[in-house]
């Protein structure tokens, strides 16, 4: 982050930290964050469903937006694949009732699922309109937000097959949630009385300070004749973070005497350097190494199992844009929305072997 990009976010946080968008606690530091960058920033919605859009969607309609957008990577119903772990399941109509999902307790249920875990649905609804899909977060509407949400409720039970969620009905549905008293707020995290036990730490321990152990003494060391047996420990360690090495060119207890490293020559850009900008740019390489698969196969053995396609390029750059689910195992590939130059570009740098 450059100086002048950081003393614009440092005055829009501080800004938005004593709730005026005309605060400047520093002078001639930044400027202050306008009310539209503000409105822009602030999205979140809490517990209390303060900060929640209007607007409304339908398990019907969020079935829809699901299977075009979100089922990719989440199952068709929330079952999740080989990545992500599962979103629905192992609540009852028992839960909903309680409040507290029993299964949770049970060390034989094989895993947790996210409405399971849930306690709070603007933490649902305020996740997936911030971050969903994982393509284009943010990309999503607040009424696709609404039926998406929907649509997973409808997954656990916990409203029915033709029900509308809105903003005006978010209340009524917390209290159905499967887990909703599974939260404690009386640990003393927030001031007041607003939540738990108003500011109340969970903590009460005291210090002890007798009957103490014999003091540790160091079990592990280098003996001196040892020291310098495989050169000097110092040199042999990188330069950043907390562990050096030891100097074992110096007696134990000396002062380390450290090389400078020398500056590196400015490397020349290598002959890929575009393709590869943009593999990172857009996120490419999240999911594909160059020559090592991630979750997806590495560009360069993608390069050889086509390699006898007269129209690889095209081929590529058709799979770039629309994505595709079978050829490389069951963990699909979601379209990718970028430019038709960048498609091309980094399709013709996978035809030609995909090299650094």
């Amino acid at each position: 982050m450059s100086s002048s990009r950081a003393k614009f976010v440092l005055s829009g946080l501080l800004a938005l930290a004593t709730g005026s968008a005309l605060a400047q606690p520093f002078p001639n530091v930044g400027r202050s964050a306008t009310p539209k960058e503000i409105k822009a920033w602030d999205i979140d919605v809490r517990p209390d469903f303060k900060g929640l859009p209007p607007g409304s969607g339908s398990v019907a309609r969020g079935t829809e937006v699901w299977e075009a957008k979100c089922a990719s990577c989440h199952g068709v119903f929330g079952e999740s694949n080989e990545v992500f772990a599962p979103l629905v399941g192992g609540t009852t109509k028992e839960d909903i009732a309680t409040g507290r999902v029993a299964r949770l307790t049970d060390p034989g249920f094989p895993g947790r699922t996210t409405l399971m875990k849930l306690s709070t649905l603007s933490t649902l609804w305020d996740y997936i309109h911030r971050a969903m899909p994982w393509t284009q977060p943010k990309s999503l509407t607040p009424d696709e937000v609404y039926a998406v949400t929907a649509y997973l409720l409808n997954l656990g039970g916990v409203v029915p097959d033709d029900f509308v969620l809105s903003h005006q009905n978010m209340p009524e549905v917390q209290a159905r949630l499967p887990n909703r008293n599974g939260i404690r707020t009386d640990h003393g995290l927030w001031p007041g009385n607003s939540l738990g036990n108003g500011g109340k730490p969970d903590v009460q321990a005291t210090a002890c300070m007798k009957d103490c152990g014999p003091e540790p003494q160091l079990a592990s060391f280098l003996p001196e004749h040892a020291r310098n047996a495989h050169g000097n420990l110092a040199e042999q360690n990188r330069a950043v973070g907390a562990q050096h090495g030891a100097d074992t060119s110096r007696p134990s207890g000396a002062p380390p005497s450290l090389p400078v490293p020398a500056k590196p020559a400015a490397a020349a850009p290598p002959p890929n350097a575009a393709a590869l900008a943009k593999a990172a740019q857009h996120s490419c390489t999240a999911c594909h190494g160059v020559d090592k698969p991630i979750v997806g196969p590495a560009f360069n053995a993608i390069a050889k199992k086509h390699a006898s396609r007269g129209d690889l390029e095209a081929y590529l750059q058709q799979k770039i844009r629309s994505g595709g689910q079978g050829v490389w195992g069951a963990v699909p590939m979601p379209p990718q929305t970028l430019p038709e130059a960048d498609a091309a570009l980094l399709a013709a740098w996978i035809a030609a072997g995909a090299r650094r």
